[in-house]
């Protein structure tokens, strides 16, 4: 069945994008939610993390813009909306909770930009697209939390504002495999390149590379 599945959407849902030329990295979400194991929203993605950060790295090496998002919701989640009504573990994300903050490890440099959402996409509601744009950005590389969730949704929208998309499974986590590689696949089948950490470094890699010589 499932090597049926593979092959099926093979015939329609094969084709590759690739790499653009002026690529920025977001990380989506990394809080400190995700790893306090007294938090309804843990989810056990240390080695998420671990990739991300490793990219990060040679993606400032490479001069990459980088853009950390953060969940940031009032007192009462009155600017959360629906989303917020729904999804009861949001209110760990509310000003000030330690839950809240970037997890250990991620401490912003000055030159990245923060982008402070409510909703899942990094873009709905956020100055990202058209940030992304004034700064000649032609694709968009994707870290984060969580694979079904924000991860998705970012996706999308990335996608949809015209941006290469590309969502690197090593550095994403779920608080389950099977939302994580369900997701994985049909982001890769209709929105997005889904690649390793390794074929991303080694692009970031070969980008610092070319704007040596430049």
């Amino acid at each position: 069945m499932t090597e049926d599945l593979i092959e099926n959407y093979k015939r329609a849902f094969a084709n590759q994008v690739g790499f653009g030329e002026r690529p920025a990295l977001v990380l989506v979400d990394f809080a400190q939610a995700y790893f306090d194991p007294a938090c309804e929203l843990y989810a056990g993605v240390e080695s998420a993390l671990a990739s991300a950060l490793r990219i990060r790295e040679v993606a400032r090496a490479a001069g990459v813009p980088l853009v950390l998002t953060e969940v940031v919701y009032q007192e009462g989640g009155i600017n959360g909306g629906r989303f917020y009504e729904k999804a009861k573990p949001l209110h760990n994300f509310i000003k000030g909770r330690k839950t809240a903050a970037f997890a250990d490890g991620l401490v912003p440099y000055d030159d990245e930009i923060i982008v402070s959402k409510q909703y899942p996409s990094a873009f709905f509601g956020t100055s990202l697209a058209s940030t992304l744009t004034a700064g000649g950005i032609d694709s968009v590389i994707l870290t984060g939390l969580s694979t079904s969730g924000c991860v998705r949704a970012s996706c999308v929208d990335s996608m949809s504002h015209g941006f290469r998309t590309i969502v690197v499974a090593d550095a994403c986590g779920d608080r389950h495999p099977s939302p994580h590689e369900a997701n994985l696949f049909d982001m890769n089948a209709k929105y997005a390149d889904v690649v390793s950490e390794a074929e991303v470094i080694d692009y970031l890699a070969r980008l610092k590379g070319g704007r040596s010589k430049a």
